[in-house]
């Protein structure tokens, strides 16, 4: 079964830490693009960060930049997000999110969330 499990959130104060892990199952972060997403009450979900290990790039929103890494473990199939100097705008259910194309098709997973909470 394909599964993508993200832990780590929590309650913090304003300019406090968290680092949020995805771990997969089912297949290999490797061939993927990984990427995540967030979404406070009423709002859309938006891209925060990503990572493409066949391109050796990674990407962040202007809104975190600075302030947030992304990086994976290979060995552990598990993608980290860490974030420094929280805001309060930075709650918000944070999501991971594989991509990857082939064939012409294009296999998309999502994990359930876990909710991010700073506190002013």
């Amino acid at each position: 079964e394909v599964q993508l499990v993200e832990s780590g959130g929590g309650l913090v104060q304003a300019g406090g830490s968290l680092r949020l892990s995805c771990a997969a199952s089912g297949f290999t972060f490797d061939d993927y693009a990984i990427g995540w997403f967030r979404q406070a009450p009423g709002n859309e979900r938006e891209g925060v960060s990503s990572i493409s290990k066949s391109v050796g790039s990674t990407d962040y929103a202007d809104s975190v930049k600075g302030r947030f890494t992304i990086s994976s473990d290979n060995a552990k199939n598990t993608v980290y997000l860490q974030m420094n100097s929280l805001k309060p705008e930075d709650t918000a259910v944070y999501y991971c999110n594989a991509e990857k194309t082939s064939w012409g098709k294009t296999r998309v997973y999502w994990g359930r969330g876990t909710q991010v909470t700073v506190s002013s």
